[in-house]
């Protein structure tokens, strides 16, 4: 077989991306693989979740893979083991267990030190990650480690497939969609529902829901990046000259600790929350910028970030957290490590940042700049940095209406955001592109 005939093998077997890594001697079962020097391997290939792993004296995270070695006829043969194993004290990621409790596993390539080996890792839209690994007397191998492609993606190489686009084609046709939105002007407000059918949208958060629905993306209809693999984001300007003006909203995430999850909503907009500061009538708010080490002068409360070492940049605790903090210590909202890395490698390894503008007269309509932001190479450890310096900041939307009757209504919104001008903090290259 060879390289064209093993790419086509890998689309029978529904991959849409393919990534290679030439392996060490050392990458085996028993020393684990090495996928790079950062978290930037959790951006390429899908998991079922990271946890930590309070087993061992330095802190570590797992995280499962749906993990499978591909077979001749482009079948699946699971290895039920595998997972990425993060390391924060250097910072590094290691694959291991991918072939644990699998007959059709490439024992006698993987299990050794041998040198001149190649390593195909291929993800598929359904989550699955498939492996194929080629020794070093194999045409694949020879053909591969003759066309001198550079890694671009951490330790990685892309590998463009038949029929798929590749990263360049991928941002070719992105482009190509924002220039004929741009070009469209002024756009009703609408959204796509996940039924296809379009429907009028209302609300301010609309812009983000107009921009979705002509990309042809459905609302909420993934937790994967939005259009051929770029997390597509817009940002209201009030000028499509000063792009790097307001703010971006990164993640919306509910707190998985603390008083908010333990006793709910209404009960922590009750305790640490205020009377609206626009007189309207029995209402309560909690709101306001919240950053790390800053105690907030209407809640009262202090973002920290217990188990990261904010001076060498490196996760202490598995069990860290995010955590706002009252005066007494309580922990009023807290957000698991883990549960932010998984959320932060799953959609903005590549993001697309599109300003906005939006008018209501005659109809709420919005129009899209023609510059745009491509934002390529995250980590989840560049957000905690981001983090405990104040750049990304807690900025939350939470009402209670109605709230001395039997049945208050509420709405939980916890956001994280940044400044435009800012977003390079969480990106090794930004690029301003003219549509």
């Amino acid at each position: 077989m060879n390289l064209l005939q093993l790419k086509s093998l890998f689309v029978q077997a529904g991959c849409t991306r393919l990534y290679a890594k030439p392996l060490a001697e050392n990458d085996n079962s028993k020393n684990q693989v090495y996928f790079g020097p950062d978290f930037q391997a959790l951006n390429l290939f899908p998991n079922t979740g990271i946890f930590p792993d309070s087993s061992t004296k330095n802190p570590i995270f797992k995280a499962k893979l749906h993990f499978g070695w591909l077979q001749p006829n482009a079948q699946f043969a699971e290895a039920p083991g595998a997972q990425l194993i993060l390391y924060p004290q250097y910072p590094e990621v290691r694959f291991s267990g991918f072939l644990k409790g699998c007959v059709a596993a490439p024992s006698d390539l993987m299990a050794g030190r041998l040198t001149g080996r190649v390593l195909f890792l291929g993800v598929t839209t359904d989550r699955r990650v498939v492996g194929f690994v080629v020794g070093a007397n194999s045409e694949i191998a020879r053909e591969f480690l003759t066309s001198r492609l550079q890694p671009s993606l951490g330790v990685f190489i892309e590998i463009t497939l038949p029929t798929i686009p590749g990263s360049e084609d991928s941002r070719t046709q992105l482009l190509a969609e924002l220039k004929r939105i741009h070009g469209l002007g002024w756009i009703d407000s609408k959204q796509l529902d996940s039924d296809g059918q379009l429907k009028p949208c209302n609300a301010p958060q609309c812009g983000g829901f107009t921009l979705e629905a002509e990309l042809g993306i459905a609302k909420n209809s993934s937790a994967e990046p939005d259009f051929l693999g770029w997390e597509v984001k817009q940002h209201a300007v009030s000028s499509f000259e000063s792009m790097a003006a307001g703010a971006i909203t990164l993640m919306t995430p509910e707190p998985s600790g603390g008083f908010y999850r333990e006793k709910g909503v209404e009960a922590f907009v009750r305790k640490f929350g205020y009377a609206d500061k626009k007189d309207r009538p029995d209402r309560m708010n909690f709101g306001g910028v919240h950053r790390s080490g800053e105690r907030h002068e209407t809640t009262h409360l202090t973002m920290t970030l217990p188990g990261y070492d904010a001076e060498r940049g490196r996760i202490t605790d598995a069990n860290g957290c995010i955590a706002l903090v009252s005066d007494a210590g309580e922990v009023a909202a807290a957000w698991a490590f883990s549960g932010l890395l998984s959320h932060w490698a799953r959609k903005h390894s590549k993001a697309a940042y599109v300003p906005s503008q939006c008018r209501k007269e005659p109809a709420r309509q919005y129009a899209y700049g023609g510059r745009v932001r491509l934002a390529q190479r995250t980590d989840s450890l560049r957000l905690l940095k981001a983090l405990s310096t104040g750049v990304v900041y807690y900025d939350p939307g939470i009402k209670l209406e109605q709230a001395s009757s039997a049945k208050p209504s509420h709405k939980q919104r916890s956001q994280f955001r940044i400044a435009s001008k800012n977003i390079a903090a969480l990106y090794e290259t930004v690029e301003l592109v003219e549509v």
